[in-house]
């Protein structure tokens, strides 16, 4: 598939709202991991996605970058929009979509290069053009800058990211995806490898990126979804359950289900 001519981006009009989905349907074989999905999620904010182990967060966090289509034997039903946009839309280049959609895992993943090659990898890959040395230079220290690392590591952009502490890696990996301009930022788990400290580094960070990018993490944590974000979705079982304010879910959940969960009785 390739991106339109006249509008080579996959996302629509900012005046969209982030994320929206309808009827959203996932089978992992003859598995039902997804039950009918409908959600708006608002732009420039963070939306965390709790629920026990198995109950679709994952699956819904990677269906907003088609990631799920990676694996064998994967259905997918309904639609998704990105800004107003149709992901499943022909002229959507799955490319150009994971350019505008990143994505950090619960592991630190950064490439075996240097910092500078980690933070430039993206842009080397992605631009036809050939970029001059300055413009890669002031991407990697505008990247550096955003996630703040520059300082610690602007003397040392030749190591190898596979030796930095690993809230350094985790930040590294969120700096890999501003280069190429993102819309939206998917978390899964990013702080599970991480100790106290590095944890409060990530939510900081997060605190800071939001309001120009759009925010989905995946969170065990519930000390966590209710510190860090905005608005929380509760599923259970495939099925979204409830999407609200965090302050309002953790205080006065609507339906038992949530209580129940947040109260700790299962999960």
């Amino acid at each position: 598939m390739k991106p339109a001519a006249t509008n080579p981006s996959p996302l629509g009009s900012d005046a969209s709202p982030g994320i929206t989905t309808r009827d959203l349907k996932l089978w992992y074989g003859k598995f039902q991991a997804l039950k009918g999905i409908n959600v708006d999620i608002k732009k420039g904010i963070i939306t965390s996605l709790i629920g026990p182990s198995g109950c679709g967060k994952t699956t819904l966090l990677r269906c907003f970058n088609r990631v799920n289509e990676r694996y064998g034997n994967v259905t997918t039903q309904g639609e998704i929009k990105l800004l107003g946009k149709n992901i499943y839309d022909p002229d959507v280049s799955l490319i150009e979509l994971r350019k505008c959609v990143g994505m950090v895992f619960q592991r630190p993943n950064p490439l075996p290069l240097s910092v500078y090659e980690n933070v430039v990898f993206g842009l080397r890959i992605h631009d036809d053009q050939q970029l001059r040395k300055s413009d890669l230079d002031d991407a990697v220290e505008k990247a550096l800058t955003e996630v703040g690392l520059w300082s610690d590591l602007k003397d040392r952009l030749d190591t190898k990211a596979i030796t930095l502490q690993l809230e350094q890696q985790q930040k590294l990996c969120i700096a890999r995806l501003l280069p190429l301009k993102p819309e939206i930022i998917l978390m899964d788990e990013p702080c599970s490898a991480l100790d106290v400290n590095g944890t409060r580094a990530i939510e900081e960070l997060m605190f800071t990126l939001k309001g120009r990018y759009t925010i989905v993490i995946v969170t065990h944590n519930m000390a966590q979804a209710r510190r860090a974000s905005d608005e929380c979705m509760f599923m259970l079982m495939g099925e979204l359950v409830e999407h609200t304010r965090t302050e309002q879910m953790f205080i006065t959940p609507t339906n038992p289900k949530t209580a129940e969960y947040i109260e700790g009785r299962y999960g």
